[in-house]
């Protein structure tokens, strides 16, 4: 089913509910843990749903705006949406049906931060109009929050909290979105980005906690050696020596008053330039922090790569998002199955963690892994290339994975949701109680269990 409009929801939902048909919510499809796939019943598509307006301060988007079109309407009226998943072709309802976040979250936070207002219609054809600040009207109970930075395991509960905060990352199992407002920025006048090379991961990890407590970056992505194996079938330029890298992006303020048209178009750590227009001036004082960041750090100074200007930041773009896109290629070459994790850990276990994913991925998988994601918020990806005739030993490793987060305070789930593949590592983070209260909430919406029915295992 295709609905034009709100009207066509909401009467998809009366009729569906009246016959006890199951309806699964469909998005832009770009998910990975199969809440879309149906267990029956009907697919609602909210492709049709697409209206968007930019004003001064916010955006209205229907669900099924895509994330790139929002992106490229806020960057002509000089404003930017925070929220950075990986895959820009995601619509809105699915980034604000996972909470996604992506590698601006270690500045900005996930998506549930940047919603302001929501519609979103019920099983029985109403329809709930809410704002920031608006509580709910009943007690949920409370569900307790691992000690990290982001988390999307089932349901946020607490007394009194936002309705808002109650629907987003709820994977479409308690309504349909039909409408956001979503809030702006103003776009940064420049922003500085990096690629730092190290020999390995400790240098890497060292820098990584050393510039979190003095600089404040936008984005701290991390690169495993095999992940730069990887990315030299692109960029050949990595150098041979690097075991690690880290991408940063710091934006500038004031930086329009620093100007120039003359400084080169990018550097290497070391100071020297390349010739081209910049937006970042060579004497810019951030600039000069940075490199004495790096200079300081045991990085390959001297080989890191520097961006002034949009053009080389385009580059660092493309840099971080070739990742997936080779990993995609590897598995489709050699017939293997891709297997990944979404966990994350408290910020004083990320070197711990780390160390846990490469010691056991070498024992279990070497040469068929790589490690890469954001390490500024301890939430770095595993993906494994598993032998499709044993998925069991890769899902048995994440599952051992999943359970030393847990154990660390971490969490299942940080940007990705965890659908119907990944329901059962619910009852790892969450106490049977606290799935109960979970289930309460699901029954006062969808008493049929007609939503999503198998996302969440929570029907």
């Amino acid at each position: 089913m295709v609905p034009a409009d709100e009207p066509g929801v909401i009467a998809a939902l009366r009729e569906a509910s009246a016959a006890g048909v199951p309806v699964t919510i469909a998005g832009a499809g770009t998910g990975v843990t199969g809440a879309r796939v149906p267990f029956g019943g009907w697919v609602l598509s909210l492709e049709k749903l697409n209206r968007l307006e930019v004003h001064p301060g916010y955006a209205l988007a229907g669900p099924g705006v895509l994330l790139r079109d929002l992106h490229a309407a806020a960057q002509r009226t000089g404003q930017f949406y925070p929220p950075d998943p990986t895959e820009t072709s995601a619509s809105i309802g699915g980034t604000i049906s996972t909470n996604a976040s992506g590698s601006r979250s270690f500045r900005y936070g996930a998506t549930r931060r940047w919603v302001e207002r929501l519609r979103v219609a019920l099983v029985d054809g109403r329809v709930m109009d809410v704002g920031r600040g608006e509580a709910i009207d009943f007690d949920p109970g409370t569900i307790p929050l691992p000690d990290v930075t982001k988390n999307t395991a089932g349901y946020l509960l607490r007394p009194g909290m936002d309705w808002i905060d109650l629907f987003v990352g709820s994977e479409g199992t308690l309504g349909v979105m039909t409408g956001a407002r979503l809030r702006l920025l103003a776009a940064p006048p420049a922003v500085l980005g990096g690629v730092v090379f190290f020999p390995g991961d400790e240098a890497a990890i060292d820098a990584v906690e050393a510039w979190r407590a003095a600089a404040s970056p936008r984005m701290l992505e991390y690169f495993d050696a095999p992940s730069l194996a990887l990315l030299r079938r692109r960029f050949p330029e990595i150098p041979a020596e690097a075991r690690a890298a880290i991408l940063f992006e710091q934006e500038l303020s004031g930086a329009d008053d620093r100007l120039s048209s003359s400084a080169g178009s990018s550097t290497g750590a070391s100071g020297g330039s390349s010739t081209g227009s910049s937006d970042v001036s060579l004497d810019d004082p951030e600039l000069d922090a940075w490199l004495a960041r790096i200079e300081a750090s045991e990085a390959l100074a001297d080989d890191s790569w520097i961006a002034l200007n949009a053009r080389d930041r385009e580059r660092f773009r493309h840099f971080r998002h070739s990742l997936p896109e080779l990993v995609n290629d590897t598995v489709r070459q050699s017939g293997a199955m891709k297997m990944n994790s979404d966990y994350a850990v408290p910020l004083a276990h990320n070197r711990e963690m780390l160390a846990c994913y490469r010691g056991r991925l070498e024992e279990e998988f070497p040469g068929r892994y790589v490690i890469f994601g954001h390490i500024g918020d301890a939430h770095v990806h595993v993906n494994i290339f598993s032998d499709p005739a044993n998925p069991s030993h890769a899902s048995d490793l994440l599952l051992e994975f999943a359970r030393q987060a847990v154990a660390l305070g971490g969490t299942v789930s940080a940007e990705h949701g965890l659908g119907k593949r990944k329901a059962h590592l619910l009852k790892l983070q969450y106490a049977p109680e606290h799935i109960a209260a979970m289930r309460a909430v699901k029954g006062r919406f969808d008493p049929q269990n007609i939503l999503g029915r198998g996302t969440l295992a929570l029907g």
